[in-house]
């Protein structure tokens, strides 16, 4: 009997089964950003949870480690946190608080410089723009704390998210041990091994990512406050909190950071004094993606800049300026998925040849 000959040929039949397989993880992945955005008040608890898990997992296990039963381990662990944070936070609000008012001055000040110098004609007055810079702000922030508060009031609501994303930090670290008990029993039958790894692959690069992201924030806020204090610029404790806390926002942060800075210099000590500002954040900046990053999370998944620049864009769209904090580590975890998958399957596709790990 004659073989029948395919109606496409071999190459049109591959398309077609990766666009089904692209179409199928566009869906599921919508799916799951509809499902997050529609039960925002759990699922914003649970991830924040997961990264100060991630944070924390160390700290945690040093203290099991040498002999602490758990559930004390994981709260002396959040206790910390507590402490940490609370006193960054203090820190970092104080310095805003004691210093915005000047920074704010500096700003409408280096405005109106620029206007000045350049002859630009048109423009409305500094104060309106300034104004409506602010409007815009609060806007901003507006809609997205209603977007992801909706129905409660904002400082309730924030003091909940808070206290849930720390009793499920506790939770976390303290049975962090059945996690992969937990991935082997919903683990379709011989696909255990391969979900426990992506996993903790995937665990890893958020950990990665928070332990380094915290670390560096914290070494360019010190270096950038100390060059701005020998340069005698106004408000210099507030923008070296600003920049720590834009750290946490990739290249975006960085770049509003640092040029707050140099508007500010500006302003208030001339323009050679500004171009000083200016090198030292430059060269902090160079210090941070030359030496810091490859040094500190070279163990951690590596994305493109334009891939950060793309969860970034998604993640605002999404949520605002919480989902832009959670894009990258979100999407550092999806990356080391993937390396997972493809590491699983690099024999030919003969299927996943994954170890357990201890």
């Amino acid at each position: 009997m004659p073989t029948r000959k395919p109606l496409l040929p071999d190459a049109a039949r591959r398309t077609a089964a990766w666009c089904g397989v692209l179409l199928l993880a566009v869906g599921v992945a919508a799916v799951a950003v509809w499902l997050s955005v529609a039960l925002k008040t759990a699922v914003t608890p649970v991830l924040l949870a997961l990264l100060g898990t991630a944070l924390l997992g160390p700290v945690q296990r040093w203290l099991t480690a040498h002999g602490v039963n758990r559930s004390v381990a994981a709260g002396l662990t959040c206790a910390a946190l507590v402490a940490v944070v609370g006193g960054a936070g203090y820190i970092v609000v104080t310095a805003l608080v004691d210093s915005g008012d000047q920074i704010v001055q500096s700003l409408k000040d280096a405005a109106q410089w620029v206007i000045d110098h350049f002859d630009i004609e048109g423009v409305a007055n500094v104060d309106d723009l300034a104004d409506n810079a602010k409007g815009l702000v609060e806007k901003f922030g507006a809609s997205a704390a209603g977007g992801l508060l909706s129905g409660i009031s904002l400082i309730g609501s924030l003091v909940t998210t808070s206290v849930l994303a720390l009793l499920l930090t506790f939770f976390f670290l303290r049975d962090s041990d059945r996690a992969a008990r937990f991935a082997h029993s919903i683990a379709p039958r011989g696909t255990g091994d391969l979900v426990e790894a992506m996993g903790r692959r995937a665990f890893e690069a958020v950990e990665g990512f928070m332990r380094g992201t915290t670390f560096i924030a914290l070494i360019d806020a010190l270096c950038i406050t100390v060059g701005l204090l020998i340069l005698r610029v106004p408000g210099a404790a507030g923008l070296g909190a600003l920049v720590f806390v834009g750290a946490y926002i990739p290249y975006l942060g960085a770049f509003i950071s640092g040029a707050v800075a140099v508007l500010v210099a500006l302003a208030d000590r001339g323009i050679v004094i500004a171009l000083w500002a200016l090198g030292v954040v430059v060269a902090v900046q160079v210090l941070e993606g030359h030496v810091l990053q490859p040094v500190i999370q070279s163990r951690t998944v590596q994305m493109h800049p334009a891939m950060i620049m793309i969860a970034l864009t998604a993640g605002a769209s999404v949520a605002g300026l919480l989902g832009m904090l959670l894009a990258v580590p979100l999407c550092a975890a999806a990356v080391g998925v993937i390396g997972e998958l493809r590491k699983g399957y690099a024999a030919g596709g003969e299927g996943p040849e994954v170890t357990g790990r201890s």
